[in-house]
């Protein structure tokens, strides 16, 4: 028998369609920004103060802590929405928003009641890459290490950092299995040095940085196991683990990205003059650009239909499968590959017009920068057609990797 629904498990305290309207308020001026953001290589104090009482690093959060507890697909909306008008802004505050629902997701609660305690408004950022150390001490452990890309960190008050732990002799400690041990690390951004290193092709105002941390101390609770962790709340949801939660950011940034270049190259066609009148009477634009906008918007109903089911699982009361898992990660990479296509069509068809700077110019950049991002990487579609191929349906996820089960 099928569980019955739990309509309660999602937040009512935040409506998605008033933060829309704010954002849509908003929008023209962080549009306007946006050139002076690329110029500083991270979000200006005006861009930030725009986007910080939208409160992106606690959407995802349960309202016991302070947060929105919102549905995927409200939260996919309202990336989406951001990211239409300003790509590093987009991508900045699902950073914010992702890492921050994996926090909320996984840490004890003496943690998070610190972390989300009433007014503290913290904001998460950082690197999912074990490129640190953690050595055990009184209390916790020192954390050592640099990292690259960390988006908004500036932004952000709270650190994530991916790292190994020292097994007494420098190598990285394995457990009972002779699984290589990932932590993820909490410290207060004041911890690390904030070492630049972002002068990039696009997604030039997001401020990915490299950060280091020098025996920075790291209380026992700041911790999580990353490849393993249980979900301490929103147990349904929170089954997905934290590449599940990085998804609903990147798959919510690449489809407000792919609106924005279809929305603006058609914009450019009904132009009268210059070769925007000579596009705009062109059989063979229209032809591509209606090609353009089917791919897109089936790839973006794929993107909703497979969130849509997970929302229903989780009300079920379900936990989350190997193939929803595999969904996701086909419907994040579908969506931004259809990006880089509407991209190419719109830079190619846009002449001299889209080589200099300007919105076109800035999308350009941007899809190309963020279709090179790890998450969506070919070998996760490559298994997740095996999964659904049932070549391999008998493994299970275990981070990006599609693994037999133990």
């Amino acid at each position: 028998m099928n569980k019955p629904m739990n309509h309660s498990y999602w937040g009512k305290s935040v409506d998605y369609r008033d933060m829309l309207q704010r954002i849509a308020q908003i929008g023209p001026q962080l549009e306007a920004n946006a050139p002076a953001d690329e110029a500083a290589g991270e979000l200006t104090p005006e861009t930030f103060a725009l986007l910080k009482p939208l409160r992106f690093s606690h959407l995802l959060a349960t309202e016991e802590l302070g947060g929105a507890q919102m549905r995927p697909t409200e939260v996919l909306q309202l990336l989406e929405a951001v990211s239409y008008h300003s790509g590093s802004a987009g991508w900045v505050s699902m950073v914010h928003c992702c890492i921050g629902a994996m926090s909320a997701a996984f840490l004890p609660d003496s943690a998070v009641e610190r972390l989300f305690a009433p007014g503290t408004e913290n904001r998460f950022s950082g690197q999912g890459a074990p490129l640190g150390m953690l050595k055990k001490v009184e209390g916790g452990y020192t954390l050592t290490g640099k990292w690259s890309y960390g988006s908004g960190f500036s932004h952000a008050t709270w650190s994530h950092s991916a790292c190994f732990v020292d097994d007494g002799t420098g190598k990285p400690a394995k457990d009972e299995a002779g699984n290589v041990i990932v932590m993820c690390a909490h410290a207060p951004i004041p911890e690390h040095k904030q070492l630049g290193n972002w002068d990039v092709l696009g997604l030039k105002g997001t401020g990915s940085i490299d950060y280091s941390a020098e025996d920075v101390f790291i209380a026992e609770d700041l911790v999580f196991p990353i490849l393993t962790a249980p979900p301490q709340r929103l147990k349904e949801l929170f089954s997905l683990g934290i590449v599940g939660l990085a998804a609903i950011g990147h798959t919510g940034w690449a489809m407000g990205t792919g609106r924005r270049m279809l929305d603006e190259i058609a914009g450019f066609a009904r132009s009268k003059s210059g070769r925007a009148g000579l596009i705009g009477e062109s059989e063979k634009f229209w032809y591509d650009y209606g090609r353009a906008e089917a791919a897109y918007r089936a790839a973006r109903a794929f993107v909703m239909e497979v969130w849509a089911e997970i929302e229903h699982l989780a009300e079920s009361g379900q936990m989350m499968t190997t193939r929803q898992i595999s969904l996701v990660h086909l419907a994040k990479a579908q969506i931004h590959e259809v990006g880089v296509d509407v991209c190419n069509f719109a830079y190619r068809a846009s002449g001299g017009a889209g080589l200099r700077a300007g919105v076109i110019q800035r999308t350009f950049r941007d899809m190309m920068v963020a279709a090179n991002h790890f998450t969506v990487a070919p070998s996760l579609v490559t298994s997740a057609g095996r999964d659904l191929g049932g070549q391999w349906s008998d493994r299970v996820w275990q981070f990006y990797d599609l693994i037999e089960k133990k």
